[in-house]
């Protein structure tokens, strides 16, 4: 198996990769440092699964799963993220992620689920499947966010963390004017007119911490 493993912190890279090499079955292991070298990568290589940070600079996690998604690619993907599974996870699975895991989580799961992908399904915690099942009853998965793009809601969270646009900019790798096109189409999809209202959306659905 054929393994890329794409996360900014080095750290975390060669935690994952040391990790990794101890499963077996596993002919090589990649790395890429951010989204951009992790796309380029991908259009290269020959991976079987690719195993992305969301939160990465320039080209997130989820810009990189969705263009593997349009182009019909062959790597099956395991998103892994900072934030609790219920944040990105629903995104993450409509855009064609075969698996989900929060960082707090991986090293004592991430062995199943690298199995579970290469065995060709898909790999959910059973804490956050039990969770959906609840939430799926209670129609509590219908909310406003599910609207924006994976890219709006980025800038959304960092709207609501109190970032500025100079900052959401540098972080994200985008134009100043191109930030103040999304939150103004955010604010247009989830009815709102400042970014308080969005701090206090994201409270009180746990998409910032």
């Amino acid at each position: 198996m054929k393994i890329l493993v794409a996360d900014d912190h080095s750290v975390v890279r060669e935690g994952l990769k040391q990790y990794i090499k101890t499963l077996g079955e596993v002919d090589l292991i990649d790395e890429a440092v951010n989204g951009t070298e992790a796309w380029e990568k991908i259009k290269a290589g020959d991976f079987d699964l690719v195993i992305l940070d969301v939160s990465m600079p320039g080209m997130s996690g989820l810009d990189v799963l969705r263009k593997i998604k349009e182009r019909n690619m062959k790597p099956r993907v395991l998103i892994l993220s900072m934030h609790p599974q219920e944040q990105y996870a629903i995104q993450s699975f409509k855009l064609g992620a075969s698996g989900y895991l929060s960082k707090d989580s991986a090293f004592a799961e991430l062995s199943l689920a690298i199995k579970k992908i290469a065995a060709g399904g898909r790999y959910i915690s059973s804490s956050f499947a039990e969770k959906l099942a609840f939430d799926q009853s209670d129609n509590e998965l219908n909310v406003i966010h599910e609207k924006l793009s994976e890219r709006e809601f980025q800038v959304m969270v960092l709207l609501a963390r109190g970032n500025s646009v100079t900052e959401i900019a540098r972080e994200i790798f985008i134009s100043e004017k191109t930030v103040s096109t999304y939150r103004a189409r955010i604010l247009e999809k989830m009815n709102m007119k400042k970014n308080a209202e969005l701090t206090m959306y994201a409270i009180k659905n746990n998409l910032i911490v």
